[in-house]
């Protein structure tokens, strides 16, 4: 029965976290060239696209958000049999990886819910008035740290499976691995895609 829980808890995690992670690349590296392509004909799409993205986005973070810390729980704090306190995997290396990649999650998580979606909210219906700007502004920035703080996030995730030490060294070193990695994809973002364009 554990073993089902936990499979069906991990795959909600992932399913929800690739709906959220891939509807945040496309926000900033797709979507950012697109309206500026758009120009006036911005005020005829974006009422049909943006509130189902934004749907669909905040809500694969939550998701995202939620089954984590119950994966977190089930592997960390959880034993078949025992009850619930920290195991064994708590005192691990496994458990660093995996307290970074929250760390980082969390954050993300935290500026979708309280910072990018009150923010849209306000522009897309129209009540934003003379703080539109900085609204937008503001919005933007939280995306973007959300866009850089992605890279070690899945670091984190991915190395708790796959890469058993964890350092201070090893710590940063993903850190500014995944930002540059992040970075890269920025910079070419504007440039790819454009064969078809007339």
């Amino acid at each position: 029965m554990y073993d089902a829980a936990h499979l069906i808890v991990r795959w909600f995690h992932v399913i929800a976290g690739i709906t959220w992670i891939g509807l945040l690349y496309f926000f900033n590296w797709i979507n950012s060239h697109l309206q500026k392509d758009l120009g006036d004909n911005a005020k005829n799409v974006n009422p049909h696209l943006m509130p189902r993205v934004l749907w669909w986005f905040r809500w694969g973070a939550m998701f995202t958000w939620i089954m984590g810390v119950i994966l977190y729980v089930m592997n960390y704090l959880y034993t078949p049999g025992f009850g619930f306190g920290p195991n064994d995997l708590f005192r691990s290396s496994r458990n660093a990886w995996i307290l970074m990649g929250m760390g980082f999650g969390t954050l993300m998580w935290f500026n979708v819910w309280f910072i990018i979606w009150p923010a849209q909210k306000k522009l897309l219906g129209g009540t934003a008035g003379d703080d539109g700007p900085a609204l937008k502004a503001r919005a933007t920035m939280a995306s973007k740290i959300n866009t850089y703080s992605s890279g070690p996030m899945l670091f984190g995730m991915l190395g708790a499976a796959h890469y058993t030490e964890m350092n201070p060294p090893v710590f940063v070193g993903v850190i500014i691995l995944g930002f540059t990695a992040i970075w890269s994809a920025y910079a070419h973002s504007g440039r790819v895609g454009l064969e078809f364009k007339k």
